[in-house]
């Protein structure tokens, strides 16, 4: 039996303007991203090649150009664009996304909110 292994991303903090209301839209405000990404790294682990596993540093790039991006109303829609980036990469077996949302417009004291949604391959 072979296991999955796993890379994780968390903390990844992008400013963003996403939200359902206009002020969201307008004023913008940080967003964390965390990603946990399940595969193989048998071969990259014999090999010692970058080029064998996921570059994480080229994938936060990627994730955070998506955070930046378009707004988008709900953060389960932006996990799941982030999702779609992530399984870009064929060896991703599957990935889980959490948008932490620490600002968001909520009137009590709280310390976060977040989605996480899981996405990965019918095969896998």
């Amino acid at each position: 039996m072979d296991f999955l292994d796993e890379i994780s991303l968390t903390g990844l903090t992008v400013y963003g303007y996403h939200g359902v209301y206009d002020h969201e839209r307008a004023e913008g405000q940080p967003f964390l991203v965390d990603l946990r990404l399940h595969l193989s790294l048998r071969t990259a682990a014999e090999s010692d090649d970058v080029a064998d596993t996921v570059h994480y540093g080229e994938l936060a790039e990627r994730v955070a150009a998506v955070v930046a991006g378009e707004p988008v109303n709900l953060l389960e829609k932006l996990a799941a664009r982030i999702a779609d980036i992530v399984l870009e990469d064929e060896r991703v077996r599957h990935v889980a996304v959490t948008v932490h949302k620490p600002q968001a417009p909520i009137p009590l004291t709280f310390a976060d909110v977040s989605v996480t949604v899981h996405r990965g391959r019918s095969d896998a």
